[in-house]
């Protein structure tokens, strides 16, 4: 079964209910298996079968409630003309709505008893409802074949109850006058309040843009062409045109277009965009750069080794989006009350008609009628659809901003509630740049080829191995062969058969007929390797100096002890004390000696520490720490903490790790600095507070204007509400959950 994932557009929506509608819709769909709508962003993403369900039959399924789905992905520049023309056109009926609107309001206030005044009224009213206001009306009458209902259908039967009430007082004026009643009409409700909701919703557009506004700027970061040299001969072209291997020439100022390592000349690149960091860093060949940072003084040659979809700005414009697009816990209350809000706000408007017409039968109908319309109006549920998603995009966008990608709104709204912080060493607390430190031969080694030999066995492994300390006793040993580490690998160097890689031991396989080990003096003793007194003595010394030691042996026979060190992140120390005074408890988990792993420990001020750890014994430990009632994070880098990262609630991956790593992890700290940690735990509890207060003003705005607009203060103080000013409180309702969102964007979280 192939399964089809993609997030689109959707034209069209202007509440909470809508969201829920085509999500609900989509959900029942067979070979649907997962549907998200993101209010805020306009996107929805869709999980499915396209065997059991084509694109075209999703996009007419969302076409017949009424919303416009847009397959084809668009350009940066397309989504931007998309943007402005709606904003336009929504700009421009609500200034239409406002000229003709605004003469009926002053002559039903100063003019309501000339004759032939309801006639103008009419007149001047119908455009606003017609031309204006039609969009209500559209998808309304689309939403009631398909039976069901959202603030369109609210705004449409109030303002349209209230027009052909008044138009029919207008046509027939003596009926009314028969029954003894005044013949009112409320044009000016009608006109005023699609005023308002156009007025709002025009504020509303402009404030969401802002809250993707992290997106949009992540794009603007790429390049649209680079200087490519190809055949000796350097030519601009196409980003898109660029292929794995291509030279590129940057020049000082310019952006570097795509990811890869330098091969020529030295600078300083501004990675901020990426890392949060305003500090250039120094670039020299050999070194690696990422697509759409900036080349702030020399000029650089480099080599592409990453492009299009695989660059990391690709990746985390990819991610970002997703994550947007998700869904946090907090937002399924406002899901679940969305879904039957609208029915309920329906049956209200009805009872309020029939309880003023029973209990308060002498004030007539308009009244009654005014009581029920306002209810429709100002029962609008927009900011309760905004109240999450607009927090989160702008949270997301944040963090993205600051060198910290969340992949799931799940992860940003929970992390803040972490207790338990738990730690690798190797590339999380150190470096993770180790250098060889000393290597001590085995006294029987005799003659210089066999040396020679066992050097390139270890080159051979260690060059498919991935842990961090195999690169650098490659680099040691391919030197001390004689061969540069950046040109292709030496034959020699293939050979390799039944290569095996046991996480957080060692690796072993066959080369030339013989069978080498590598790794930690546990791998050695589970391979039943007895390691000669020479070399043991050799790897304590290392160790007493809190150096890491790897063990080489050959067919059984301990052969070579190599030293490592790895210094600790100048961070570390102090980003670990930040995160203990937020109350949260610190343990360092390490494969490595436990002896090194103590001495990174006390460097760090951890008090919880445990060295010689499995990756299966780091998840059981994590396991362990759950059972307790903790929620736990874990940050690691490399293939070995996947298991660990898995397992706990919140996985956090350094960026200057493996892809295993970050794809298993849920938020990756994409220049792999500890000081994110503090950003991005303050960062999470504000969202979460955001998020918070936006629905307890959403929730509290319905619970309070609903009676009132019902007039249950009528029968105390004689107060009824306007309809006009019922649309006018609905629309900035919204606007002022966004603009609530979007304060996150102005805050340090250092």
């Amino acid at each position: 079964m192939k399964i089809v994932k993609e997030i689109y557009r959707v034209d069209g929506m202007s509440c909470a209910s809508c969201a829920s509608s085509i999500e609900s819709m989509l959900g029942s769909r067979d070979g649907i298996l997962s549907a998200a709508v993101n209010l805020a962003a306009e996107q929805v993403s869709v999980a499915y079968d396209p065997a059991i369900i084509t694109l075209a039959q999703i996009e007419k399924d969302i076409s017949d409630l009424g919303f416009k789905l847009i397959t084809r992905k668009l350009s940066d520049l397309e989504v931007t003309d998309l943007e402005s023309a709606r904003l336009s056109a929504i700009k421009r009926r609500t200034l239409v709505s406002f000229i003709f609107s605004t003469p009926v309001v002053i002559l039903s206030m100063l003019f309501h008893h000339q004759p032939q005044v309801n006639w103008v009224m009419l007149f001047l009213t119908l455009p606003v409802l017609v031309w204006s206001g039609r969009e209500f009306f559209i998808v309304a009458w689309k939403r009631m074949l398909h039976g069901s209902a959202n603030m369109d259908t609210l705004v449409a039967l109030g303002t349209g109850s209230a027009f052909l009430f008044s138009t029919f007082n207008t046509l027939f004026p003596g009926i009314m006058i028969r029954y003894g009643l005044e013949p009112q009409v409320y044009f000016e409700s009608a006109a005023v309040i699609i005023s308002f909701i156009l007025l709002g919703r025009y504020f509303e557009e402009k404030a969401k843009k802002k809250t993707a506004e992290s997106i949009k700027s992540l794009m603007r970061l790429g390049v649209k062409t680079a200087r490519v040299v190809r055949n000796g001969v350097e030519k601009e072209m196409l980003i898109t045109k660029i292929i794995l291997g291509d030279i590129l020439i940057i020049r000082p100022g310019e952006k570097i277009p795509t990811d890869g390592r330098v091969m020529e000349g030295s600078s300083l690149v501004d990675e901020s965009m990426f890392t949060g960091e305003s500090v250039p860093v120094a670039k020299a060949p050999g070194d690696k750069v990422i697509g759409g940072t900036v080349n702030k003084e020399g000029s650089l040659t480099m080599v592409a080794e990453k492009v299009g979809d695989e660059t990391m700005l690709a990746r985390i414009i990819k991610l970002v989006q997703e994550a947007q697009g998700s869904k946090a816990p907090v937002q399924k209350l406002a899901d679940k009350v969305a879904s039957v809000f609208v029915p309920v706000v329906l049956i209200l408007a009805v009872l309020t008609f029939v309880v003023w017409t029973v209990f308060q039968p002498g004030n007539g109908i308009p009244v009654n009628f005014i009581a029920a319309v306002t209810v429709l109006v100002i029962a609008c549920p927009c900011a309760l659809g905004l109240a999450t998603p607009t927090a989160l995009m702008v949270g997301m966008g944040k963090a993205a901003h600051l060198g910290i990608l969340i992949r799931d709104a799940e992860s940003l709204e929970t992390v803040c509630k972490t207790k338990a912080l738990v730690l690798d060493k190797t590339g999380t607390i150190t470096l993770g740049k180790p250098a060889v430190a000393g290597v001590f031969w085995s006294p029987d080694i005799s003659t210089e080829s066999e040396r020679s030999l066992l050097m390139e066995a270890i080159c051979a492994l260690e060059r498919k191995s991935e842990h961090v300390y195999a690169d650098a006793i490659y680099r040691y040993f391919s030197a001390a062969t004689g061969h540069d580490t950046e040109e292709p690998v030496p034959e020699f160097f293939q050979g390799v058969s039944g290569f095996k890689n046991v996480p957080g031991r060692g690796v072993t396989a066959v080369y030339k007929g013989l069978t080498f080990h590598i790794g930690n003096r546990a791998f050695m003793e589970e391979n039943r390797i007895a390691v000669s007194r020479e070399l043991r003595e050799s790897g304590e010394q290392w160790q007493t100096r809190h150096q890491s030691v790897v063990y080489f042996a050959q067919d059984l026979v301990s052969r070579a002890v190599v030293a490592l060190s790895d210094p600790v992140r100048p961070t570390a120390a102090k980003a670990i004390k930040m995160v203990g005074e937020l109350g949260i408890d610190v343990y360092l988990l390490s494969g490595d000696n436990p002896a090194i792993t103590e001495a990174v420990a006390h460097t760090t001020a951890i008090t919880r520490f445990r060295g010689g750890m499995t990756p299966v014994e780091k998840a059981e430990f994590i396991e362990k720490l759950k059972t307790r009632g903790s929620f736990v994070a874990m940050v690691g880098d490399g293939i070995n903490d996947a298991p660990a990262l898995a397992v706990a609630h919140i996985g956090i991956a350094m960026g200057t790790g493996t892809d295993i790593a970050m794809e298993t992890a849920r938020i990756t700290l994409i220049k792999g600095d500890l000081s994110k940690l503090v950003t991005m735990f303050r960062l999470s509890e504000a969202t979460l507070r955001t998020i918070r207060q936006n629905l307890f003003w959403a929730f509290i705005y319905n619970v309070i204007s609903i009676p009132i607009a019902a007039g249950i203060l009528y029968p105390f103080t004689g107060f009824l509400l306007n309809p006009m000013f019922a649309g006018a409180a609905m629309a900035f309702s919204s606007v002022s959950v966004v603009t609530n969102s979007l304060r996150l964007r102005n805050r340090s979280f250092k």
